[in-house]
């Protein structure tokens, strides 16, 4: 059994998507981003960085205590290397897919988060930032579309961790929705992965678990959000 800390974001859907693909068995603890659930002592003793998703994995492959993995891309690659599925065991497939999961994890979500935040939540329209973030997130979209022109999924084989980490970071802010009209090889991967049965019951478990999404931050929510330093 796992447990899986988490809240429906980007990061979040990462981790439903390997567990629903994987078959393995896992329970959902919400973590509330919005009122401050990811300050709390019990996350952050698993979480030390006060963001989720967390897991706890109960049944290590070590046979000793239970563990507890934070940081999305770590959680990824230790599922993958724990049920030996959705890593490639030869040397250019696996060094592919860490390539483009830590291309994600360094370049894709932060600088699309950041796109979110200017363009959707911050208080004040700032020029520069939205024009900076929007320029960036279509330099990166342009460099996963040409590696897409020459490989069905980023290992360069199989749909693995990689596809996995990126794919729902793809056009995230209905707000402020992100033109991909140029990324044809782009728009056939993420539609392939979209129609995975895993990928529809990964995401249907997301639906029960915030009822609030897509509704205006209150100021609590958006302090904990974006103004706590704790």
């Amino acid at each position: 059994m796992i447990d899986l800390y988490y809240w429906p974001t980007p990061n979040g859907h990462k981790i439903t998507l390997f567990l629903e693909e994987a078959g393995l068995e896992y329970r959902i603890v919400p973590v509330d981003i919005g009122k401050g659930a990811q300050f709390e002592a019990e996350f952050l003793a698993i979480a030390p960085n006060n963001k989720m998703p967390a897991i706890v994995d109960h049944a290590p492959a070590d046979g000793g205590a239970p563990l507890s993995v934070f940081e999305s891309g770590a959680i990824l690659l230790y599922l993958a290397e724990k049920t030996g599925r959705f890593l490639p065991a030869d040397l250019r497939g696996r060094t592919a897919t860490l390539e483009w999961l830590f291309w994600q994890m360094a370049g894709l979500g932060p600088m699309t988060g950041q796109y979110g935040h200017f363009h959707v939540y911050a208080p004040q329209a700032v020029a520069y930032a939205r024009e900076r973030y929007a320029n960036e997130v279509q330099r990166l979209l342009g460099v996963l579309d040409r590696r897409l022109q020459q490989v069905e999924f980023l290992s360069g084989g199989c749909y693995g961790i990689a596809d996995m980490a990126i794919h729902p970071w793809i056009d995230v802010y209905d707000k402020a929705p992100i033109d991909r009209s140029g990324f044809a090889a782009l728009a056939r991967w993420h539609a392939a992965i979209a129609a995975r049965p895993a990928t529809q019951r990964a995401y249907q478990r997301a639906e029960g678990v915030n009822p609030d999404a897509g509704k205006p931050l209150d100021e609590h929510a958006r302090r904990n959000l974006f103004g706590r330093r704790d």
